[in-house]
């Protein structure tokens, strides 16, 4: 069954279930560690985590595992998923782990791998991870079983280098920001590293208790922060979700900007200033055509991907470009991290207010995006709706519909069993009869 243990972003699942159980979560560190194992020099993993409940029996089954195979263990609590890049890379760690089911409820939860270079690990690399799994993987010998203790200073260390990634000189003094960390693992890195740069902070979803993540907060559910926005008369709110590496920003108004309109104003900024490598943004296929239009009228391409940052990341890297990410706010800038940063993302929005003078509202309207709709249609397990004569029917008949009006893609979910039907269209009426076929046809089928 290891052939679809890793999904678009690692191993994911519901909690005390296949895959997310403490005896996989051991076999994992095992094979991981074998494998990133090699020779009989010392090694090092670090682990962290979110604030999910489950996220103790995982950490506790990996540390198990990396052990088990001569690996030295740096525990460093809940922190943000770019730190675990980050601090891999800084600590020359042989592997890093980071322990959370990102946007997900806290009755999921997941485990992500990160190289020695900061970075996701490639499909190769989990294919390898996942045959030592299949094949079983011996222990080291008594004596040369690894170490295991409590890193105290990761959090600190994370806070400090996002600081540097805002414009020299420059500080947030006078500005009133609201904070939603989700209850996740950003709880006390985002409202310090904001602080510590001058702002006045107004934080919120920052009192996590194990099962509170991402409930009704953060960047999934930003009603909250954009109440408290306009009940403070803040001049940004940042919505952060469970692991931190999605940001959704909420202007002065108390108006939403996705990832989309986030990309749209740094890329144009970058290409201005001659820091876009490239001079390309890179997004997925989920990104509006109104932000590849408003890059075309600059002068700046879009290079599309699959969904899932770790393509984004991969086609940066395969291209040498240094900015991409995701409408859903994955905003990748390798200048700074080796993942998405919702708060340094965030940092590069700010960094533009100060610079500039412009308000939030002004500066995160970049382009008017073309109507697009998404519906999430949950199959049940054993199901594969998109395989049956009858969707595909409904989807070919959609796009015949929309012809070159608009566009549809329809895809099964990395992460949780859901079929996502998303289109994009000038007339709605039209885009709704298309989109409400093909929903009644998945459903039929789920």
């Amino acid at each position: 069954m290891t052939d679809t243990l890793f999904g678009t972003d690692g191993v994911r699942g519901r909690a005390n279930s296949w895959p997310m159980t403490a005896e996989m979560a051991l076999k994992l560190g095992a094979a991981a560690g074998r494998y990133f194992r090699r020779d009989k020099q010392e090694h090092r993993v670090v682990i962290g985590k979110d604030t999910r409940l489950s996220g103790y029996m995982i950490e506790n089954a990996l540390t198990a595992g990396f052990t088990s195979t001569g690996m030295n263990v740096f525990l460093l609590g809940p922190v943000p998923t770019p730190a675990i890049g980050y601090l891999t890379h800084s600590l020359r760690a042989d592997v890093g782990v980071m322990i959370s089911a990102s946007h997900n409820p806290a009755s999921d939860n997941g485990i992500k791998f990160f190289g020695p270079d900061g970075f996701k690990l490639s499909d190769d690399a989990e294919a390898g991870i996942a045959r030592l799994l299949d094949k079983g993987v011996d222990p080291c010998a008594p004596e040369n079983i690894g170490r295991a203790r409590r890193f105290e200073d990761a959090r600190g260390r994370y806070v400090e280098y996002a600081k540097t990634t805002f414009p020299r000189g420059k500080r947030l003094d006078g500005l009133r920001i609201v904070v939603d960390c989700a209850n996740g693992a950003a709880y006390k890195t985002a409202p310090s590293v904001l602080w510590e740069l001058g702002a006045e902070v107004i934080p919120i979803g920052v009192e996590p208790n194990g099962t509170n993540i991402n409930a009704k907060c953060g960047s999934t559910h930003p009603e909250a922060a954009a109440a408290k926005v306009r009940e403070t008369r803040a001049d940004l709110g940042i919505c952060l979700d469970g692991d931190a590496d999605r940001i959704i920003l909420i202007d002065e108004t108390g108006k939403v900007a996705d990832g989309d309109q986030i990309m749209g104003l740094i890329a144009t900024r970058w290409a201005e200033e001659g820091r876009l490598a490239g001079n390309t943004l890179v997004a997925t296929v989920m990104s509006n055509l109104g932000l590849e239009q408003h890059l075309a009228s600059k002068g700046i391409a879009l290079e599309r991907t699959g969904v899932g940052d770790r393509y984004v990341v991969e086609r940066m890297r395969g291209g040498g470009f240094n900015l991409g990410g995701e409408q859903s706010g994955h905003i990748v800038m390798t200048d700074h991290a080796t993942t998405g940063d919702g708060l340094i993302a965030a940092l590069q929005f700010l960094g533009a207010m100060v610079e500039t003078g412009r308000t939030a509202s002004d500066l995160a309207r970049v382009f008017t995006p073309v109507p697009q709709k998404l519906i999430n249609v949950r199959y049940a397990a054993g199901k594969t709706p998109l395989d049956t004569d009858a969707v595909q029917s409904a989807i070919a008949a959609g796009e015949a519909a929309l012809g070159t009006s608009g566009r549809l893609l329809i895809r099964k979910s990395g992460t949780e069993p859901l079929i996502r039907v998303m289109g994009e269209a000038g007339d709605l009426a039209l885009l709704d009869k298309v989109l409400g076929d093909i929903v009644d046809a998945v459903r039929r089928e789920s």
